[in-house]
């Protein structure tokens, strides 16, 4: 393995990890920043959007209805997105393709898993999403965002 491989790969892992932290928190404007300008969300089942402003208004009408719904009932609102067996598929110095899986804790406990396929281009030193495949393979009957 050459060391610009082993440099993306770092990086790739540091743009999944700021992903996953940024939801977390609900700062859907850096969350967005882990993508290209014109990067892809793809929901299993929903559809896809293209473009930072159009993610974050997809993921920002989730947080917000799962953050009333907290509010309401006087529960502190809990996001701890969990991702294991980042696998890299195939990588190259345009553009890697990554397969993880991602686990999903809110206040009710377990509330969704799934799987990340996604698709990474160098943008400066960073590698960001072009594209970001999700599939949800399991919510908890109440679940605070899978739904």
């Amino acid at each position: 393995m050459e060391l610009w491989e082993l440099v993306a790969r770092e990086r790739i892992r540091d743009t999944l990890a700021r992903y996953n932290w940024s939801g977390d928190a609900l700062r859907l404007d850096e969350l967005a920043q882990t993508f290209c300008e014109d990067g892809e969300l793809e929901l299993r089942e929903r559809g896809s959007v293209r473009g930072r402003t159009a993610i974050v208004e997809l993921l920002g009408g989730a947080v917000a209805a799962a953050t009333a719904t907290a509010q309401a009932s006087g529960v502190k609102r809990i996001v701890r997105h969990n991702v294991t067996n980042i696998r890299f598929t195939d990588v190259r110095p345009d553009e890697a393709r990554v397969a993880c899986y991602f686990t999903v804790v809110t206040e009710i406990g377990l509330d969704h898993y799934g799987r990340y396929r996604d698709v990474f281009v160098p943008d400066g030193d960073d590698w960001l999403i072009r594209h970001r495949f999700v599939s949800t393979d399991w919510s908890a009957p109440d679940s605070t965002m899978a739904r």
